[in-house]
């Protein structure tokens, strides 16, 4: 669908994610535009993604683009790898504001990163089985080599908090020894929990893998847009943001203040089907 100019650049960034993953985008928001205001929602009732069809993860992407959309936001972000990778165009042809994935973004710089053009993947089952990135990669250069591990307990490690210590590289080691022997030297983190275990994947993987934060890439494709559009923020009032949810708020606040290192002073819940 044809994208009209943002005019309104007071109006909130709006980002979902199937539950708290997408915060480490949020993050990164609020570190290269700290006068955007961020309407955020976490589907934490209907998590996990990974392990949904690709209808049923269309059907969710929808539905919670039309709860951001009810506060009037001048851009989507989609920080939900899965959903990226599945339901992306899904949504393109049915918003009339403009989207930005994770998915694009994160390719493109992988394909900057990558000297030898042998770049990993990790991600959920869902992203990995969609080959979503290594279509964008193989579109942006041809002669790029891909190896792809899905990496499902990343997830839960992130949420708990064991980030480090031996549960964690026991993990990483498991899921990652072969991909060490396997010659890249640049690793898409293709899930926005990713970015919190840097630590213990790059110390599984060695100095010589250049880590890609697919959240990272996003957001710098969200100021370039906005930029572009002349709709970056202005105002030098502190932003209002605000969080939602469809479940568990208290879990999503105590969780959400560790994956963005500042407290959240409220948390809405939000019905869904």
């Amino acid at each position: 669908m044809q994208k009209a100019k943002i005019t309104d650049s007071e109006a909130a960034i709006g980002v979902f994610d199937s539950g708290v993953g997408g915060l480490t985008v949020v993050k990164e928001i609020f570190r290269l535009m700290p006068n955007e205001k961020v309407v955020y929602f976490g589907d934490t009732a209907r998590f996990p993604y990974g392990t949904r069809s690709p209808e049923r993860v269309k059907y969710l992407a929808l539905e919670n683009s039309k709860i951001l959309l009810d506060y009037e936001i001048k851009v989507l972000v989609v920080a939900c790898n899965t959903a990226s990778s599945v339901a992306l165009d899904y949504l393109d042809s049915a918003i009339s504001i403009p989207i930005v994935g994770v998915v694009k973004p994160g390719a493109y710089s992988a394909a900057r990163a990558t000297r030898n053009g042998r770049i990993g993947i990790i991600g959920t089952n869902a992203t990995i089985e969609s080959q979503s990135y290594q279509k964008e990669l193989s579109a942006l250069n041809p002669q790029i080599q891909t190896v792809a591990r899905a990496c499902p307990l990343f997830v839960a490690l992130a949420e708990e908090g064991w980030t480090v210590g031996p549960v964690a590289r026991m993990v990483a080691e498991t899921y990652l020894a072969d991909l060490r022997l396997s010659g890249i030297d640049a690793l898409i983190l293709a899930c926005t929990h990713y970015p919190l275990l840097k630590s213990v994947i790059e110390e599984t993987l060695g100095s010589g893998v250049r880590l890609v934060d697919s959240a990272v890439a996003t957001v710098e494709e969200v100021r370039r847009l906005l930029d572009g559009d002349g709709a970056l923020a202005q105002s030098g009032v502190m932003p209002n943001h605000r969080f939602m949810v469809s479940d568990a708020e208290e879990r999503f606040r105590q969780i959400g203040e560790r994956f963005l290192d500042r407290p959240i002073q409220d948390v809405q819940r939000i019905e869904v089907e």
